[in-house]
């Protein structure tokens, strides 16, 4: 019997070690003495030891040789999944997945945002128009198909913006650059057929405007994902909201909400109201359901959205209820037709930017980029009036059962002398059928027009006549048709016609300028020098290079071809009495908010002295008192001005200026098929078109409605001397002392510098065609005994250089070619060599 404390139950306390399965033992026998009985022995174990008896574990330290393992349970199997069972997955499963997906997603997300760039812009987002504007800001054309104008975020009123952010996406200055769970929301309810959802924020719709497009893909949506989350790393959220703003449509053909602002209100985005505002941002859900003029059916649904942005911006404390509750339905205007570049806006656009280019502003390539906001000298109200003058005595004329109508052109201009700003412009009937611009083309003559810049040049110069008497506008000189031209040298071979071959003997200088007589003005080119009188016209504003201005006699008659803005300029010069301000047309250009510079508008000169461009208009008011332009009286007045009919009559002109205001007309004559130049004859069902007629008649309509506001005032002008001085008689009386007085500095020598001479037969320079300066084979020269000697041309007056020969019963002399006068005429025959000139451009 053991001696060690046995258990109530009999059986020994284990110690120091865990039972094993009783599995292991190696009998039912030792199972049994295992579980013990009186004096009974436990077996020997299955893997007994040294110290173990038959059939019994080997003792252990500190345990009893009776003590017995107890048994261990059996490990149950798993019943198998049956029925139903089957099909759902297990936690183990759904795990799995969950971790896949994950790896997956992450993955897929690294992946995406290094492979995906943020791309350029797209070419339609960055395209934009070139805004063209008048003075006072409202707008004249805008060039390129995009109606866009970018503008920067600080240029849209706060209100504004927030109206957008109310409408559009309200977190987005808080939440990241994507919403995954308006995202999820948007397709949720898509699926389920609660319409079309938009779950984009503002940064993802600026992607999809500017680097993307419109189309619905997958890819498409994937790109857009990664690129706003890049965006918004790169760029801070002002400049994605600006950019926002400058892309998004808004209906009516606006791309921005500048375009928008002009397109619905007629205003700049920085005028726009708050309810302007909460209205435009209510278009972006919408454009072109929501515009109220083309669908006025929607005006229900486009005012619940209106109030919904404005709610919105309540409940965001971006506005107070009370300020919210007083507000109206701000109704947008109607809607514009496309200022594209039909009427005055295409030739208005093409002389801007010939402008701009011309003078160093901006090349043309990146003008072209657009953008540009460009604000024009020209005022609305006196533009409207230039067309309607026009229209009311040019071409509301015109029939389309008459032929010579259709080569009918007209092109205008004005100036104020002030400043040299262009007020108005006239380029033809219509950009769209008539493409050239005929205010500033340059290939028609500018005919008489020309002749005071002679007469500016003479009076500049202190010149005189070759027998030494002061060129005033009571200098007489012989208005012989076709008389021949004296140089220093004798005759020059150019001997022009006069209009309709009149003849008018002695004739004083301001006469010749009321009737226009080319006789006078080419000899007194000749007699102030070609050259002078061709610098003068620039000095006044003509350009160097105008096509024909060269140094000839010719050149008084106006076979040169400014244009008729070229003339305005140099007018207006002698209306501001001799400074010289050169043209401007472009007030401020901007792109962005910044300015461009801009060539110095206010820079003046004096190019010719006051008295000769005050003399000149002295002269110009007897054209209109009482000359060739009386029909410029009507503009109501003071007035002075210049008729002029170019060669062959294939352009008529009239250039007249007020104090304050110089405005040119010109109508021209040209095939609309070949574009080669037309006479006007039957044009206007008139015989004839002369600067006098039409054109005269157009100044003065518009420079009455062009300064109808405003209070007239008479020339302040300042005169050579002897210009005030009564014109001597002309008839048979008329002796040496009686002509035009030298001033007491005029040395009694002719002019220093020779005229010019032309080649034998010449041709008007710088012309592939018979010019005035030519030769004709037709009769001997009228400046025989009877039109250049006795009758007209004797005595002092019309002796020398001036006239023909002296003699005859003004000339005192002996015989109708005697020598006569105190002057010491030569022989007439000395003077009338040659044949007859050309017929040369009239008035």
């Amino acid at each position: 019997m053991s001696d060690e404390p046995q258990q109530p139950s009999g059986e020994h306390e284990p110690r120091g070690w865990a039972p094993r399965d009783p599995a292991a033992h190696g009998t039912a026998g030792a199972g049994a003495g295992a579980s013990g009985g009186p004096g009974g022995k436990a077996g020997a174990g299955a893997d007994g030891g040294p110290d173990a008896g038959p059939g019994g574990d080997p003792e252990r330290p500190g345990q009893s040789k009776h003590t017995e393992r107890p048994k261990q349970t059996k490990r149950t199997k798993r019943p198998k999944r049956t029925g139903w069972r089957r099909a759902v997955p297990t936690w183990r499963m759904v795990l799995g997945a969950v971790l896949a997906v994950a790896v997956l997603l992450i993955g897929g997300f690294i992946a995406g945002y290094e492979l995906v760039d943020i791309p350029a812009a797209n070419t339609s987002a960055t395209a934009q128009s070139n805004v063209y504007l008048y003075k006072d800001g409202s707008v004249i054309a805008r060039s390129g198909e995009v109606n866009r104008e970018n503008v920067k975020l600080a240029q849209v009123p706060l209100t504004v913006q927030r109206a957008v952010l109310a409408a559009e996406d309200r977190d987005f200055y808080s939440e990241r650059a994507v919403d995954l769970k308006a995202m999820a929301r948007a397709a949720f309810n898509t699926l389920t057929g609660k319409g079309k959802q938009g779950g984009s924020t503002i940064t993802q719709q600026y992607v999809k405007n500017y680097y993307l497009g419109q189309e619905q893909t997958i890819v498409r949506k994937a790109k857009e994902f990664f690129i706003a989350v890049k965006l918004n790393r790169e760029q801070s959220k002002d400049q994605i909201f600006e950019g926002y703003l400058n892309t998004s449509y808004f209906g009516r053909n606006a791309y921005g909400i500048q375009a928008a602002a002009q397109a619905y209100y007629s205003k700049d985005i920085g005028e726009i109201t708050t309810a302007e505002g909460a209205y435009l941002a209510s278009l972006l859900n919408a454009p072109s359901a929501y515009d109220i003029v083309v669908h006025p059916q929607n005006k229900a649904a486009a005012l619940g959205r209106w109030n919904y942005v404005l709610d919105g911006m309540v409940k965001e404390k971006w506005l107070g209820a009370a300020e919210r509750a007083a507000m109206k339905f701000p109704v947008p205007g109607k809607v514009k037709p496309s200022t594209g570049l039909s009427g005055q806006r295409g030739y208005i656009v093409q002389a801007v930017e010939d402008y701009l280019t011309g003078n160093d502003v901006i090349d043309e390539d990146t003008l072209a980029t657009g953008g540009y906001r460009i604000t024009t000298t020209l005022e609305k109200k006196k533009q409207d009036a230039l067309v309607k003058a026009v229209d009311d005595n040019v071409m509301s004329h015109t029939s389309p059962d008459r032929e010579a109508d259709r080569n009918v052109r007209v092109g205008g201009a004005s100036i104020d002398p002030g400043n040299g700003r262009v007020v108005a412009m006239y380029g033809g009937v219509d950009y769209t059928k008539q493409y050239v611009n005929n205010a500033t083309r340059r290939d028609y003559q500018v005919g008489s027009t020309f002749k005071p810049f002679v007469f500016t040049s003479a009076v500049a110069n202190r010149s005189t006549t070759q027998d030494g008497r002061r060129i005033t506008p009571n200098t007489i000189y012989d208005g012989t048709n076709k008389r021949m031209v004296q140089g220093p040298d004798g005759p020059t071979g150019y001997a022009p016609a006069n209009e309709d071959d009149i003849s008018y003997g002695p004739i004083t200088v301001s006469t010749a300028t009321d009737k226009s007589v080319n006789a006078v003005y080419a000899q007194m080119a000749e007699d102030v020098g070609p050259g002078k009188v061709k610098q003068t016209a620039i000095d006044l504003g003509l350009p160097k290079n105008t096509p024909d201005l060269t140094a000839y006699p010719s050149n008084a008659l106006g076979v040169a071809t400014a244009s008729v803005l070229d003339m305005t300029e140099a007018y207006a010069t002698l209306a501001n009495h001799g400074r010289h301000t050169a043209y401007v047309l472009v007030d401020r250009i901007t792109k962005g908010g910044e300015d461009l510079e801009l060539p110095d508008g206010g820079h003046t000169g004096q190019a010719v002295g006051r008295e000769a461009a005050d003399t000149t208009t002295s002269i110009l008011q007897s054209v209109v008192e009482s000359g060739t332009g009386t029909a410029a009286q009507a503009a109501g007045r003071p007035a002075a001005g210049k008729t002029g009919t170019a060669e062959e009559d294939k352009a008529a002109w009239f250039a007249g200026y007020t104090p304050d205001l110089t405005t040119v007309i010109a109508v021209m004559g040209q095939d609309p098929k070949t574009g080669v130049q037309k006479p006007l004859y039957g044009a206007l069902g008139l015989a004839r078109i002369n600067g006098g007629g039409v054109p005269a008649q157009a100044w003065a309509q518009y420079t009455e409605a062009a300064l109808r506001s405003t209070t007239a005032t008479d020339f302040d002008l300042e005169l050579e001397n002897g210009a005030e001085e009564p014109a001597p008689p002309t008839g048979e009386e008329t002796r040496p002392q009686d002509t035009g007085t030298p001033s007491e500095n005029t040395s009694s020598t002719p002019p220093s510098t020779p005229g010019s001479t032309p080649p034998s037969s010449p041709t008007t320079p710088g012309s592939s065609e018979p010019g005035t300066g030519g030769t004709d084979t037709g009769s001997p020269s009228d400046g025989t005994t009877a039109n250049g000697g006795a009758q007209n041309g004797g005595g002092d007056n019309g002796g020398g250089d001036n006239g023909g020969p002296r003699g005859g019963e003004n000339g005192g002399g002996e015989g109708a070619g005697g020598g006569g006068g105190d002057n010491g005429g030569r022989e007439g025959s000395a003077f009338l060599p040659g044949t007859q000139g050309t017929p040369a451009p009239r008035q």
